[in-house]
């Protein structure tokens, strides 16, 4: 059963054969009521034709009660799937009001989920997994949930390959996310890597779509799309990363602000010589230097001091 293939099945004019069923119920019930209207009180093997027209009747009339088990309705991107005397015997997924054999049962183990009785949805339905615990590739533990959107594709795999598929792909898409987020670093890494799972998310969406309709194609399931929707640090190391990102913030904003005051103190020295303003030495350009770093540098806004006398 695990390699069987879809095969579509054409139902019969569901309003023809309805118009069929319902004048042989009732020219069933009418056979019935004149055999035995005609046989009244005498004995039934005195007139043995109007007992065989009732007993046609009575025929007639329960298989028209077996045909009308056969009636189907189906809406847009709905499919049914039948067996027949336990026989896998088509799938019927074109909208519309159908007849198909009265002994063929539809299936669907994942009725009880879906709320659709024995139909199959076609449409594209979302899995939004529960917040699960896993390693990084540095193993650090993260946090990390993903969306995924998928459709049946082969409803034949769907029913008959797996159990139930919609607990399949819920749980391959856990085993999933735990494979792809422990070959990727939560951030970016020190020497440059550009790929990481919060800041390479197209990369990582692709990867993780790849991933997941490798371990579902055997279900008939399409992946549509699959992205991070979740991803954090685990409480236990939450504090910690924190810190360790808010003084790589600290360190490249005081980079900048250094970077910023050696250029501003080099325009300063070079402006008062083009100006001939005022002519230091190489000890008067150190503590100037000094000061100007000082005041561009500090967290606090410089005390100015008057300095009334000769700077020599």
């Amino acid at each position: 059963m695990n390699n069987i293939q879809e095969k579509q099945m054409k139902g019969l004019n569901g309003w023809g054969m309805l118009a069929a069923v319902i004048i042989g119920g009732i020219a069933g019930l009418v056979m019935i009521i004149i055999g035995f209207a005609c046989v009244g009180g005498e004995d039934i093997p005195e007139h043995p034709e109007f007992f065989a027209l009732a007993a046609a009747g009575a025929i007639v009339f329960i298989v028209s009660l077996v045909c009308s088990a056969g009636f189907k309705v189906l809406a847009p991107n709905e499919a049914l799937v039948f067996t027949l005397f336990g026989k896998y015997h088509g799938t019927l997924k074109k909208e519309g009001f159908y007849f198909v054999n009265p002994f063929c049962s539809s299936q669907n183990p994942a009725s009880a989920f879906l709320r659709a009785g024995k139909k199959v949805s076609l449409k594209a339905m979302t899995l939004n997994n529960d917040k699960q615990k896993v390693n990084d590739e540095e193993g650090n533990p993260i946090e990390i949930s993903v969306v995924v959107i998928w459709r049946i594709q082969d409803t034949a795999k769907a029913v008959f390959s797996v159990e139930n598929y919609m607990t399949f792909i819920s749980t391959q898409c856990d085993s999933a996310i735990r494979q792809v987020a422990r070959q990727y670093p939560y951030d970016v890494s020190e020497n440059g890597d550009e790929k990481s799972l919060r800041g390479s998310s197209q990369e990582i969406a692709d990867v993780l779509k790849g991933e997941l309709q490798t371990r579902v194609e055997m279900a008939g399931i399409e992946i549509l799309d699959a992205r991070i929707n979740n991803l954090a640090y685990a409480p236990e190391i939450a504090a910690a990363m924190l810190q360790r990102q808010q003084a790589a913030a600290i360190i490249a904003a005081r980079q900048k602000i250094v970077d910023g005051a050696v250029s501003m103190v080099d325009m300063a020295l070079k402006k008062l010589s083009d100006n001939n303003i005022v002519e230091l030495d190489d000890e008067r350009k150190a503590a100037m230097v000094s000061n100007l770093l000082v005041v561009l540098c500090g967290n606090r806004d410089a005390q100015p001091v008057v300095n009334s006398g000769s700077i020599y």
